[in-house]
């Protein structure tokens, strides 16, 4: 099944094997992390299947993966297995084997809540220090948009601390499916520019055929 994302790409998910090999990338590990309730699940949902059903909870998440794919501006498809993580409590530690098997890192707050950008804010702060070990793209996504009238985290200063920090933040809404499409193309076509630039494969991936790490 394929789904549009911008007007030169297209979004496929489908059951692993079923995607179009000669014309896939190699394929990457997205970890999707934040704290409970953020709306995680829900981004991930709506964006590969489009029928997410705001307020129907799903009693919080163990761990989920998705496999979706996204072709990039140059045409080729880039084969996402998106990590959906188990919601950060306040104290709790997130679990280390992520950083090391993660290709890229989706950081999602909401924008009512700003206990979950400070967590947001920590998670980066970690992943820097994995950094010499694998590199990494981190983008962030302030979920909940929509919900300005409870707003906590201010936009200006999320940017400002983006900006700061290196990263690609958006604001989006579950209920928009449309603001959740430009940043997960972005992060297929710079997904695709690391593997192209680079001449070995990345570390932690194995090789076709071969059960990944989970």
């Amino acid at each position: 099944m394929k789904y549009s994302v911008t007007p030169q790409a297209q979004l496929t998910q489908g059951p692993e094997g079923q995607l179009a090999p000669s014309t896939m990338g190699k394929g990457s590990k997205v970890v999707v992390c934040g704290s409970p309730a953020v709306g995680k699940t829900a981004i991930l949902e709506q964006l590969l299947y489009g029928n997410h059903v705001v307020g129907a909870g799903s009693g919080g998440t163990m761990e989920d993966i998705y496999l979706g794919s996204v072709e990039t501006d140059r045409g080729v498809k880039e084969q996402l297995r998106l990590y959906d993580t188990e919601g950060l409590q306040e104290g709790a530690e997130f679990p280390r084997h992520y950083f090391t098997i993660g290709d890229a890192f989706i950081l999602v707050y909401s924008v009512d809540s700003i206990e979950s950008f400070r967590r947001v804010e920590l998670l980066k702060r970690e992943s820097d220090t994995f950094k010499d070990k694998k590199e990494a793209i981190v983008i962030v996504l302030g979920n909940k948009g929509d919900l300005s009238d409870q707003r906590q985290v201010d936009k200006e200063m999320a940017q400002e601390w983006a900006a700061n920090e290196k990263v690609k933040l958006w604001e989006v809404s579950v209920t928009d499916r449309n603001t959740l499409l430009e940043p997960f193309t972005q992060l297929a076509s710079r997904l695709n520019q690391v593997q192209t630039k680079s001449p070995f494969p990345l570390p932690g991936r194995k090789s076709k055929g071969t059960p990944s790490d989970t």
